[in-house]
């Protein structure tokens, strides 16, 4: 198994990043604007990009500190997974921990979806520190795979 793991440094407290991690509108505002569902513990948060989408089952939420989900809908490499957000102050910051764990190989669609998790926790940073992020569809286009 492998992971995709990156460390952001956010200007802003915990919380405000907190936030924007459990609630449809702090999600709605960093990842994809057609983001709906559930986003306490059990629940199940959508999120719909152009060419699809994922259902995460929200496992963890505490407050400040972590946030854990597990993919139960989407592309056969996600089914399965599970997407972490560890949080911690430091200094000014607060650091975002992110793994996206339990990938079976590393494969191109990895690859790829590396490089938009880290755009993405680039638009969480924006969100936090400027009140506006670059949610899906106006993320940054990478390739043909947007």
């Amino acid at each position: 198994m492998v992971d995709i793991l990156h460390r952001v440094g956010v200007i802003g407290s915990p919380d405000a990043v907190y936030t924007a991690l459990t609630t449809v509108d702090g999600l709605a505002a960093w990842w994809t604007k057609d983001t709906d569902g559930d986003p306490d513990v059990g629940g199940v948060l959508r999120f719909r990009f152009a060419p699809g989408g994922f259902d995460m089952k929200v496992l963890e939420a505490q407050p400040g500190e972590r946030v854990v989900w597990e993919v139960v809908d989407g592309p056969e490499e996600w089914l399965g997974t599970t997407v972490h957000f560890l949080l911690k102050q430091e200094d000014d910051f607060t650091i975002v921990l992110f793994r996206h764990e339990g990938w079976k190989e590393p494969g191109e669609f990895m690859h790829h979806c590396t490089t938009k998790w880290a755009t993405f926790l680039m638009s969480l940073k924006k969100l936090i520190e400027t009140g506006q992020g670059e949610p899906a569809p106006h993320d940054v286009m990478i390739s043909n795979w947007h």
